[in-house]
């Protein structure tokens, strides 16, 4: 099937209502650094609009763009850290209130923390976690990898036990 431009434009702005905020949350997720962050973006929604003329609605919209952009995103990180050796599950350990300024510093350096550590995930790894803390079930994020949701259950525990472990141990040592 194939849609006109006014239709495409469309449909990548009403994708673009509905998920624009996580698409700026998983783009923070794959990339730390600020720049190549805002070049993700754009790639992001580059592949986003581009793919639309081939949106059929076998699956739904929120699966179509959360696939899209963890494809293009994967693809950004390898291509612009080729020499970056990622960390897989095996070798990472073979882990607020308003009113309290301290406590809420506290919670957005644990935030940050967490973050990087994700971030040394390997993207396999780290496209079930940001898919996982955008609050997908295991059957949606399914529909986006292309794995079993007892494959990816599976999976998600074993991050979080070793995220948990980096994450009290120090974890990125504030890198």
């Amino acid at each position: 099937m194939t849609i006109g431009a006014s239709e495409q434009d469309r449909q990548y702005l009403e994708a673009v209502a509905a998920f624009g905020p996580a698409l700026d949350r998983l783009a923070r997720g794959y990339e730390a650094d600020a720049d190549l962050r805002r070049d993700l973006r754009q790639e992001i929604h580059t592949a986003l609009w581009r793919s639309l003329p081939k949106f059929n609605g076998r699956c739904s919209l929120r699966t179509w763009v959360y696939r899209v952009a963890h494809n293009t995103s994967a693809t950004h990180v390898l291509k612009h850290r080729p020499k970056h050796v990622f960390v897989g599950l095996e070798e990472l350990d073979a882990a607020s209130s308003d009113d309290d300024p301290e406590r809420s510093a506290l919670e957005r350096d644990a935030r940050h923390r967490l973050l990087r550590l994700v971030q040394e995930l390997k993207p396999a790894d780290r496209q079930l976690m940001l898919l996982y803390l955008e609050d997908l079930d295991t059957a949606s994020i399914g529909e986006v990898t292309g794995l079993s949701s007892a494959a990816i259950a599976v999976k998600i525990h074993r991050i979080k036990a070793v995220l948990a472990r980096r994450f009290q141990q120090g974890g990125d040592h504030g890198r």
